[in-house]
């Protein structure tokens, strides 16, 4: 349905991402630092049966028109739960239920099941960003009104984006995610050279391990991949999340994987463990994606239970290939308790967030503040307790 605003401008809401040319969407989304907005990724998401009215994520994006030129977008969904997101608001739906108030469905903007900041409207340079978002906002309040949605929350967002939300009324809540920055490393031994003496060892003596168990690593980026890898991508991360039962958060499909080949290839990156004595099938393997100087961790898994193989196939060896591609940002995705030992310090991301329902709006505004303050202190907690150099001791620190 088309509904006109002004003379310049029409916005349309679309269930299916394929009902806009990617060349159209890629105008807006190739441009930014983050990959998850891009046509191919999302599409795949659709396509592959990832998201849709049975998983719980129902796309209902937002498009602005000028005339048939799509000047702007924001992928969206409905929600009838909150799993996948990894921002836990369970807090908030399970207030709604004692007020009475009907919390899902919600609508939702993030790139599905990933944990990775950037999102944002996509809206053509030479805009102006703040009455295209204005315009965009208003179109959401509109949709939620007239659908009694409770709430529009955006996940993970750009932070140069964030200041535009807040100025429309938006509000922000914190969180942490991992994140490895390039301190100008050149080598590798730049990398181990910020730690202190113990956990340098501790990092040495677990690639030592992978290497004793006769692994190669390799990292295989767009064509140098072969098509069976994609596959088997998902036979890892299916094993991997299906040891995790309940909490496994596997949300892909086959078919997802299968379908990154070929036309996502381009921003794949596998790191996969072999056997000396097999080199054409891996027995583990982790998958990034790469875009500019950026690198984010997404899934990883493995045949055999191999001390240390997880952490040299999703940090150390990312890592290094980070370090000789420039790249300055790598985010190796949800969870912390190993990472913070391997260099990842916590790192703040927002979220911004509208009720509509006046209590729950009311209940947001007078306590958010102080949630953002404890957040704000484990992140500090979380970084006082990091192994490098500056924070060296003598008391020994204990291998995950």
């Amino acid at each position: 349905m088309v509904e006109q605003l002004k003379p310049r401008y029409s916005v349309a809401w679309v269930n299916n991402i394929n009902e806009i040319h990617q060349s159209q969407w890629d105008a807006l989304a190739v441009p930014l630092k983050t990959p998850f907005l891009e046509w191919a990724w999302l599409s795949n998401m659709e396509t592959s049966g990832s998201v849709g009215a049975k998983a719980g994520w129902l796309p209902n994006h937002l498009t602005v028109w000028r005339d048939r030129n799509l000047i702007a977008a924001a992928p969206l969904y409905l929600k009838g739960h909150s799993y996948g997101e990894f921002v836990f608001d369970h807090q908030w739906a399970d207030l709604a239920h004692r007020l009475g108030v009907q919390y899902y469905p919600k609508l939702l903007g993030m790139s599905p099941m990933t944990p990775a900041e950037g999102y944002r409207f996509l809206i053509a340079p030479g805009e102006d960003e703040d009455e295209i978002t204005e315009l965009m906002v208003g179109a959401i309040d509109h949709f939620c009104d007239r659908h009694h949605i409770s709430g529009a929350h955006f996940l993970y967002v750009d932070p140069d984006w964030q200041p535009v939300l807040e100025r429309h009324g938006f509000i922000k809540w914190l969180h942490h995610s991992y994140i490895w920055q390039n301190d100008d490393f050149s080598t590798f031994d730049d990398y181990l050279a910020a730690f202190n003496a113990n956990q340098r060892r501790n990092i040495k003596r677990e690639r030592k391990a992978v290497e004793k168990a006769g692994l190669q690593i390799k990292t295989l980026t767009g064509e140098e991949i072969p098509k069976s890898l994609f596959p088997l991508m998902y036979s890892f991360y299916s094993d991997t999340c299906d040891k995790f039962g309940w909490w496994g958060s596997k949300y892909l499909t086959k078919r997802f994987f299968e379908q990154l080949h070929p036309n996502y290839a381009h921003r794949v990156l596998f790191v996969a463990a072999y056997h000396e004595q097999n080199d054409r099938q891996p027995i583990g393997m982790s998958f990034c994606l790469n875009k500019g100087d950026r690198l984010y961790g997404r899934y990883w898994g493995s045949m055999q239970e191999i001390d240390s193989l997880h952490f040299d196939a999703c940090y150390y060896t990312p890592i290094e290939w980070a370090i000789q591609n420039k790249i300055k940002m790598f985010d190796p995705g949800a969870g912390g308790r190993h990472k913070k030992r391997r260099g990842f310090p916590a790192t703040p991301n927002h979220s911004m967030h509208r009720f509509y329902n006046p209590r729950l709006r009311q209940i947001l505004c007078n306590h958010i503040e102080r949630i953002n303050d404890m957040e704000q202190e484990e992140i500090d907690a979380i970084n006082q307790d990091l192994p490098f150099k500056q924070q060296d001791c003598d008391k020994e620190i204990a291998i995950d």
